[in-house]
Order: structure tokens, then sequence, then C-alpha cells
């Protein structure tokens, strides 16, 4: 709320051109000012509002030490915001009895040593207190306006942080329930310095209120969610005690959280998302500190630290085929990062496009493979996946590489039932390296050389003779094996090869070609756009 004070008042060029002397109750000063009351009656207390300046000549008030005293206690009890008396038409001084009685309750009493318009002395605060009000009022509105924007525009917690840090030229902080940092947006000061030690110092401030200013800090720190059922807290920077407006920012963007958060059917959505972001960050530019103290703030420790990057592929197994739908990487996600909670390993997990990726932190001597295994096993025990692991990296800096060459993993590996559970760099072999050259356009010029005929003949027929290529590719040393696998009879499977050697006038008899379709065939697979 805008606040005029006696202090301001007294600033103001019309009383100071007055000659104002502060005689009694300076420590009243702050009191607000909502209007000034001129009069000369004694008893104007009963027709004072809270916050009535009262300004006089005294010229009707009591002469005796009592009756003053009494006169000083009424307007204490109505609420005044202080007592103004123009010197000269009255008193030469003001009485000492009024005075003290004025110092005892701490009610501001002020001569006016020269003369002054009591309506020029009006008018000028009566204009002021409007502009104050007026001016709250267009903030009121502005503050509305912006959030009744976010709120239709379904706005996330980034756009709603921004709105506050704007909104308030002050850092703001988004931590959950555990107190790690989920988002900040940086005020005009240091931010490294607002965020120093901020676990232990947010744990320390308790707050029964929804809303409550915690002057150790700094903080202006609104609950999210019911007391016993919160789910985080938005901390506003707010060095000095918090104007009113300041709190209802904070508390409308605290409806606004809450509205997005039920309008999300993830209940750890703001969690995800900061992981999701932090990791894209790192996969783009892991060197940026602000990035890596983010990471900090949100648990994953990165001074002296081991990394590992993981590539988890869900699958589904639909008529001999991989199958991948949105609900298995949610629930395999959840699986990895109870895997992680219930082995104590920092991680960062999100999900990109069909896959999950996870980053791992270890301490410098950890057995980082035994735990990567761990939490695959435990991943593996309750959904069917493909799992990619990328070389432990021993720099922060270095959390791109181990990120990427999971996912490069992930990609070359084959998903066939028996294969080993967490894959390898050095296991994915020629795959590997098609999965790396397989969108070079010399590589898929290659390919579509080598199938390009049975591509366009199974296209046009609704035939199955790259099937049935793959199946002998992948069963040299069984056609009866490799009938079985596309379902086919031995005859119908020779008649099919047949019309393969036929179409590509080759014999497939041949290493030289066998290698040559296999490789073509391993292409298109790894690459996109076939």
């Amino acid at each position: 709320m805008a606040v005029v004070t006696v202090a301001e008042v007294l600033q103001m060029p019309v009383l100071r051109a007055a000659g104002p002397e502060v005689l009694a109750g300076k420590s009243g000063l702050g009191r607000q000012v909502r209007w000034v009351h001129t009069t000369e009656l004694p008893d104007i207390a009963p027709l004072l509002r809270g916050g009535d300046l009262v300004l006089s000549t005294g010229i009707a008030f009591p002469d005796t030490a009592e009756d003053l005293e009494a006169l000083a206690r009424s307007l204490d009890e109505s609420d005044a915001a202080g007592l103004l008396i123009e010197l000269g038409r009255r008193w030469e001084s003001v009485p000492a009895p009024l005075v003290a009685a004025c110092e005892r309750l701490e009610l501001p009493l002020i001569a006016l040593t020269r003369e002054v318009r009591f309506a020029a002395v009006t008018q000028t605060v009566g204009e002021r207190i409007v502009d104050e009000q007026l001016t709250e009022l267009r903030e009121a509105e502005r503050v509305h306006d912006t959030f009744t924007a976010l709120s239709m525009e379904e706005a996330g917690p980034a756009e709603i942080l921004a709105a506050v840090q704007r909104l308030a030229g002050a850092a703001v902080v988004l931590e959950d329930e555990q107190h790690r940092v989920l988002d900040y947006r940086s005020g005009p000061g240091d931010i490294a310095g607002f965020l120093a030690d901020w676990d232990s110092r947010s744990r320390a401030v308790e707050h029964p209120d929804r809303t409550t200013w915690d002057a150790t800090n700094g903080w202006l720190i609104t609950r999210l969610g019911k007391r016993d059922k919160g789910w985080g807290r938005l901390i506003v920077q707010a060095p000095a005690t918090p104007p009113q407006r300041l709190t209802v920012v904070a508390e409308r963007a605290a409806a606004a959280l809450a509205m997005h958060r039920l309008q999300d059917r993830h209940r750890d959505s703001l969690l995800r998302r900061t992981h999701h972001e932090l990791m894209l960050g790192l996969l783009a530019d892991p060197t940026d500190p602000d990035l890596l103290r983010r990471c900090e703030l949100s648990g994953l420790p990165t001074a002296n630290r081991m990394f590992v990057g993981l590539a988890i592929r869900p699958r589904l197994r639909v008529a001999g085929q991989a199958a991948f739908a949105p609900s298995l990487v949610d629930d395999a996600l959840a699986a990895v990062v109870h895997a992680a909670h219930g082995l104590r390993v920092p991680a960062l997990v999100c999900a990109i496009d069909r896959d999950i990726r996870v980053l791992l932190s270890f301490g410098p001597s950890a057995q980082h493979e035994r735990a990567v295994e761990k939490v695959a096993e435990r991943v593996a025990d309750r959904h069917s996946v493909v799992i990619g692991a990328g070389r432990a990296v021993q720099r922060a800096t270095h959390i791109d590489r181990t990120l990427r060459e999971s996912q490069h993993v992930v990609e070359s590996a084959r998903a066939t039932a028996g294969d080993r559970l967490v894959h390898r760099l050095e296991d994915v072999h020629l795959r590997g390296l098609l999965t790396m050259l397989g969108d070079d356009e010399r590589v898929r010029a290659f390919a579509i050389r080598e199938l390009d005929v049975l591509t366009e003949h199974d296209e046009r027929s609704g035939g199955d003779l790259l099937d049935v290529l793959r199946a002998l590719l992948e069963h040299p040393t069984s056609k009866s094996e490799a009938a079985a696998a596309v379902h086919l009879s031995r005859a119908a499977f020779y008649d099919r090869l047949a019309k393969i050697e036929r179409l590509l006038a080759v014999s497939l008899d041949d290493p030289d070609i066998r290698v040559s379709l296999h490789v073509a065939l391993m292409v298109r697979e790894c690459s996109t756009g076939f």
C-alpha cells in the first residue's frame, strides 16, 4: 500500500517554509498520514479517522495541564497521525504539559514557527495522498493484468518468475519442499552472494504464516500449497521491510504457480522441467558457470566430481518389433529417479524425445561402473529398456561429451533379447560408426544405391523382400532359422531370395555382396529420413 508519512509531509515545500520543529514524538514520525484535518476545537477526536494529521493554531485549546494531557490522549486514542500547531496566534511556544503528554504517547507534535496558509497545506498533502493512491491503483492493475495474462496463457514457472523479477525489481527464487532451488531470476545485485549456502539458510527459516519477511536474510517468503502439504516456497529478495505491493506480487505469483501445478498432470513437473532445462544447457555449453551453479542448487554436485551420462530407451515388443509409447517413457523415467534416489547417487533425469537422458555425479573414488550397473538393474527389473552409457569424465566442462556418447551408444545398440544390460562405446562396433556417419550424404547415397530396387518393389507391391534380406543376413548359418524369423516356409523363402538376386543382379552367396547389403541395411536403420 502506498504510504505518506508524517516525516514526508514535513519535507514538503509548503511545510518547510513554515519552519517546522518537532517538539515530541519523533519515534512516531513514520506514522501514515491519510488526510489533513484543520480544526480549532479541543474535542475534535471523535470526528477524526485513523491517520488524520491535525492542523491548528490552538486558539480554542484548553489552558490547564490536565486538559492538555486529555487532549493529547484523545488524539492518540483516535489514532491521529500527529498534531501541528502554528505559533503566534495563541502561543509563542507550545505548553510544556502538552509536549510532555505527546512525548509520553509517542504522538508527533510539531510547532510551525512561521505563518502558513492552512488551505495550501491541506491541498498539497491531499494531492500527494491522492497521487500515491492512484499510483498504487495503477500498480495493482499492472500486477493484476500481468498475472491474469500469465494464467490465460498457461504460463510455466519460468515466465512467472520473470514477471516477479520485472515487477519487484529484485532476485526471485523458486525452491521445492526439500529446499532445492528449482529456478531463479537475478536481481540488480550479486546473485552468487544471494544464493550462497542456500540449503542451510533456507532450512533455518520457519514461517507459520503464508507470507513472511525474514529480516536476517532479507527474504520475502511465500509458501506454495497448504501448510501441512506445502510443495515449495517462492522467495523474493527484500533487504528492507517489504511494502504491501511486493507482498501482493509474491502471493499472486504463488497462486499462478499453484494453478499451473493443478493444470499439470505430473506432481513433480517443476523438478522435471528444471532437470530438462539443465540437461539441454549442459549439452549446449557445460562451461557456463551460472549453469553449473544451477546444477549445484538443484542437488547435482559439480565440484571435484566424476560424471557419467546415460541414455535409456524404453521399448515394447509388438510382433517382433520395438515400438515406443509416451507412457512408457514416463513410467521408466520415474523408475530411474527412484533407482538413483535409492542408491543415493545425485542425478539429473529428464525425457528428451523418446529417450530418458541421465547425468550421474560420483565422488572421485566411487566405483562408478558398478553404480551404473545397479541403476540399470533396478530400472530393467521393472521396464524393458535399452541403456547406453558414456565414458566417465572428470571435469564438469566435459559433461556434454559423456551425454552425447551415451546417446550415440543407445542409437547404435541392437535392442534384442539376451543383449547386455548396459551398452558402452566398445560394444557397438560397426553399427556405432554407421550411427555417427548415417546422415552423411555419401553414406546415405551408398545405402540408397544398394537397396533402391528392393525398396521400390516393396512399396509398389506391398512385398517383404527387405525383411527377407535382413533375415538372411542376420542368420547367415541357417536359412531355416532365417525363414522362421519372417514366418515363411523354406520354399517361399528360397523363392524370395531368388527374386532378390534377379532384381539386384547379384549372387547372395558372394561374401562381398552380403557385406555390402548388410552395411546398407545398417545405414538404413541407423539413419533418419529413410
